[in-house]
């Protein structure tokens, strides 16, 4: 299976795929150029052809994560490039297309836990299918900005909001990290601690932000050796442990938890 092969090459936090494109993939992409899509805003539209595209080849799903009230559009067995050679897919890889562990523990945090986010500015790092950012909007935050690299990624979490009878979010599409520190009341990632260059910078921009603005920052992770492994891990609290549906447990190398943990850098308040 194609999509499995490409899943398994992130989780053993190969350097020659995913980790180097979000380096790299600053100046555009396959079919997209990132000038024309740095941020999108509610009432955006789509592309009709990318739209098409994509509501043909993703299955809308609920079952088998974590969330089942939050239904999105994913890569399943079920999906034509689930089998086909990856390099038939017209875009980047779409890692937007899997729910990963990380992020089905922080969406449910948030869904269990509501005052976490109700009435605060959260900033989804990294969100891929968007599920973290909307958990945040269903519980209640004033102001949700999603971000990742990728335009399709974008444009899913615009079809995953409307599956959820949502106003999209803004979302902005370009590589934030070592950027100015936003002033966000909480930051969420979910499953980018899997290259060691990326975490180093995602550990120094986590600080920055935590010491200038005094953000909150949740981590999700399922417990991967590149997470346990990293400096960051001594920085962190453990706010709660979930058990991972068999489904995601087939399908993630049989992974059966994933953490939700509290980034609590102890000098937040000194130089970075």
């Amino acid at each position: 299976m194609a999509f499995r092969s490409w899943k398994q090459l992130l989780l053993l936090g190969r350097q020659d795929t995913f980790p180097k494109a979000w380096r790299s993939r600053r100046g555009g992409g396959p079919s997209l150029c990132w000038k024309h899509c740095s941020h999108w805003s509610a009432g955006k539209s789509l592309d009709p052809e990318v739209r098409a595209f994509l509501e043909e080849n993703t299955e809308v799903t609920s079952s088998g994560h974590l969330t089942p009230e939050i239904r999105l559009r994913l890569l399943t067995p079920r999906c034509r490039f689930w089998k086909e050679k990856p390099d038939l897919w017209p875009y980047g890889d779409p890692f937007w297309a899997i729910y990963w562990p990380g992020g089905q523990a922080l969406s449910r945090y948030i869904l269990d836990n509501p005052r976490v986010v109700k009435g605060r500015s959260v900033l989804d790092l990294g969100s891929g299918c968007g599920a973290t950012a909307i958990a945040a909007v269903m519980s209640g935050a004033s102001q949700v900005l999603a971000n990742d690299i990728d335009p399709i990624a974008g444009m899913a979490m615009i079809l995953n909001c409307e599956l959820n009878h949502l106003n999209p979010f803004p979302i902005a599409i370009k590589n934030i990290i070592n950027s100015e520190a936003g002033n966000w009341d909480l930051i969420v990632l979910g499953d980018m601690f899997y290259d060691e260059q990326l975490a180093d910078g995602l550990h120094h921009w986590l600080r920055k932000c935590i010491r200038i603005q005094r953000t909150e920052v949740l981590i999700g992770d399922p417990g991967r050796h590149q997470f346990l492994s990293h400096r960051i891990r001594s920085q962190l609290h453990k706010v709660i442990e979930y058990s991972l549906p068999e489904y995601t447990r087939q399908e993630n190398n049989g992974l059966t938890s994933s953490i939700v943990w509290s980034y609590q850098p102890s000098d937040s308040l000194e130089g970075c």
